[in-house]
């Protein structure tokens, strides 16, 4: 029995490893994102779909309501693990893994405006693809990124190989020419 438990938690490390080189370990979690956690050998401590509330928390057993808003998975991991050691468990082993990634959303001058899933790799051309396309009134230079948490006043210009991140809203400008 120790030896499947050593390689199932073998085999979530290295999840959190190829997780890691992927680049997930700097995004951060926010309201919408669903997201699994695991904790080695308690299954009921563990969690297939955990969606974060609008707030960017989720309910955890013992520790109650964990804010995961903002957080990497590696931080939320830890905040787990601190509440869990001791009077829980004497050296709890905790994964967790993003799902699915938090809408972002598209309006303006696209024939399908509206919100998205977001995919790693993303970027405004592909968004724009996901969206139907351009309409013809469309200005391929006034093409705005207001970022998930920021105010619409900081809105960066884009262009087609801007990348795209969850929660991310996209306003195509109408062109007058």
């Amino acid at each position: 029995m120790q030896l499947i438990r050593s390689i199932a938690f073998l085999a979530l490390s290295l999840v959190s490893i190829v997780s890691f080189a992927a680049g997930d370990s700097a995004y951060r979690l926010g309201s919408g994102d669903v997201i699994s956690i695991n904790v080695f050998g308690e299954e009921d401590l563990s969690f297939d779909k955990i969606r974060l509330t609008d707030a960017g928390t989720l309910s955890f057993p013992f520790l109650g309501e964990v804010r995961a808003n903002g957080k990497t998975a590696i931080e939320l991991e830890s905040i787990i693990i601190q509440g869990l050691k001791g009077d829980y468990l004497i050296d709890p082993k905790v994964s967790v893994s993003v799902l699915e990634y938090r809408e972002f959303f598209i309006s303006g001058e696209v024939k399908s405006p509206g919100g998205y899933p977001f995919k790693p790799g993303l970027n405004l051309q592909k968004a724009i693809t996901l969206a139907g396309g351009l309409t013809d009134r469309a200005s391929e230079r006034k093409m705005f990124i207001v970022r998930d948490g920021e105010s619409e006043a900081n809105a960066e210009k884009a262009d087609m190989n801007t990348p795209i991140l969850p929660g991310d809203m996209i306003k195509i400008e109408e062109s007058f020419f």
